[in-house]
């Protein structure tokens, strides 16, 4: 008789349990109302501001920024890898590194490791990515 007491007792709790679980999900009945007056009282203060700042000169500049600046892409063809890497990141350059040997190893330490040759080739433009091959110091590219 005890057991089936605490029995029951556990399967109430965990019902209650669950149910009150499934009120913590459904937050779309209460949040919504709080959402749509905030997102409107935004976009009302961003329209209100667009329409203050449209003129000429503006519109010219946007145009302007539109177009990226793109830098050539330098010579790091000898240098330490490490610095070469440093160089191209400063010239906002992502940068892929590889070993230049059939080996294939990870360069872990690239401060012992020098650029063989490089894709694309110094002066490229229009490039986000350049790839650098290297090997190590004691090494023959």
């Amino acid at each position: 008789m005890r057991i089936r007491h605490t029995i029951g007792a556990l399967t109430a709790a965990a019902l209650l349990t669950l149910t009150a679980c499934e009120g913590t999900e459904d937050t779309s009945s209460s949040k919504p109302d709080t959402t749509a007056e905030e997102t409107s009282g935004q976009a009302k203060q961003d329209t209100s501001t667009t329409e203050t700042d449209t003129d000429a000169p503006a519109a010219e500049a946007t145009t302007d920024e539109t177009e990226p600046e793109t830098s050539e892409v330098p010579d790091v063809v000898g240098m330490n890898h490490g610095e070469a890497q440093s160089l191209l990141r400063s010239e906002g350059f992502m940068v892929n590194e590889e070993d230049a040997s059939p080996e294939g190893r990870w360069i872990l330490d690239n401060s012992n490791w020098k650029v063989c040759r490089q894709d694309p080739a110094p002066g490229a433009t229009d490039v986000l990515r350049v790839a650098i091959y290297s090997v190590k110091l004691d090494e023959s590219c």
